[in-house]
């Protein structure tokens, strides 16, 4: 039965508006009128970063683009191996937002001591950095072919790509999550990367949700 959604936040930005919604016991995240996330959704989120865990070797150090409704942090800490997840959110509402409504979904995961949220821009940030992660995981905006925030398309294309890598270590994974298919993408990856895997994962209605995986070494 459909429920009609109410209100609960919203924050004006120079990206535009962004609020948060309780549709029943649930939340959902929109953008400038568009969906992001919700937190009935999170399977692919946590893929996001299960599949890059476990494809790398021994991690520790992971990076997150996105702190969304907290799913892909939360799965970070479940791993006992990782010492650390750093997070990287530009929206300052979301950060609270995950302190306050959202707490629960993500089993508290901003309390755990491992756990570094930096209120940034990811897609100047990672030019900043001179920090290196064994895993790097983007869930930023709708991924390479649907973005809401038109600045973070520069983070699919070659130089970002190229810089992204330069924050791996070695034997080290990033993933990349994509609310639709993205052949051309995938393309830009394999000149690059010499490792590239893709994951769908089924959702209730419409297309899957993608999961783009590549490994550290560059392709031949």
């Amino acid at each position: 039965m459909y429920t009609s959604p109410k209100v609960i936040d919203y924050a004006k930005t120079s990206r535009g508006e962004i609020q948060l919604q309780q549709r029943g016991d649930e939340y959902e995240v929109i953008s400038n009128g568009t969906f992001l996330m919700a937190t009935y959704n999170g399977e692919s989120e946590k893929l996001l970063v299960q599949a890059a865990i476990e494809e790398a070797t021994h991690p520790e150090r992971v990076l997150i683009g996105g702190l969304g409704v907290g799913f892909s942090l939360a799965e970070a800490l479940s791993y006992s191996n990782i010492k650390e997840v750093t997070v990287i959110e530009i929206e300052k509402c979301i950060i609270e937002w995950n302190k306050t409504y959202l707490a629960e979904y993500s089993s508290n995961s901003l309390q755990d001591p491992r756990t570094n949220i930096v209120h940034a821009d990811f897609t100047k940030w990672m030019y900043e950095t001179q920090e290196k992660f064994d895993v790097i995981c983007l869930d930023i905006d709708n991924g390479p072919d649907w973005t809401v925030v038109e600045s973070n398309n520069t983070l699919y294309q070659e130089d970002s790509l190229h810089v992204l890598a330069s924050l791996l270590n070695e034997q080290g994974v990033i993933s990349f999550w994509s609310a639709s298919s993205a052949p051309h993408f995938v393309a830009r990856l394999k000149q690059i990367f010499k490792h590239v895997t893709e994951l769908s994962v089924p959702v209730d209605r419409g297309e899957p949700d993608y999961i783009y995986l590549v490994k550290a070494g560059k392709s031949i």
